[in-house]
């Protein structure tokens, strides 16, 4: 085998960056709304399951008010509040991004996320440079590749 020649197939993770748009703004802006809907129907569904299993128990039980049946509507509440809790710790993220997406300015580049890559390295190659790649979208279509291909 000729080591000269010897390269290897890499992975990296590309950066992918947005450039803030009106269309961006908007679209971002829907997506976030579109998912505090979704957790507040979420909160709606946990209450009504929450009490369909509070009567449910309470029907099954000949003591509606017994210490054990008390223990068990206790124990439902307690695993809802705990639901709700956690749905709510979201929604809340959720506002906050909402709010910081309102509050970006036009034309400034944003985190989209990243995707993998892959690329060709051989000897003399700068492994660091390489690596380093970002792709900028302005509404979906690909502006600029920033780095060393």
């Amino acid at each position: 085998m000729d080591v000269s020649n010897a390269q290897l197939l890499l992975k990296r993770p590309v950066i992918v960056k947005a450039v803030v748009t009106p269309r961006w703004k908007e679209e971002a802006q829907q997506q976030l709304q579109s998912q505090i809907n979704q957790i507040d129907d979420q909160l709606q569904q946990l209450e009504m399951q929450g009490q369909r299993m509070v009567v449910e128990v309470q029907k099954q039980s000949m003591q509606p008010t017994s210490p054990k049946v008390m223990q068990q509507v206790d124990n439902i509440q307690i695993q809802v509040n705990q639901k709700k809790s956690e749905l709510l710790e979201q929604k809340n993220q959720i506002l906050q991004q909402l709010q910081q997406v309102q509050m970006l300015e036009l034309e400034q580049e944003v985190n989209q996320g990243q995707i993998d890559s892959f690329f060709r390295v051989q000897k003399g190659d700068n492994l660091i440079q390489k690596m380093q790649v970002e792709i900028l979208l302005r509404d979906g279509v690909v502006e600029d590749i920033r780095g060393n291909v």
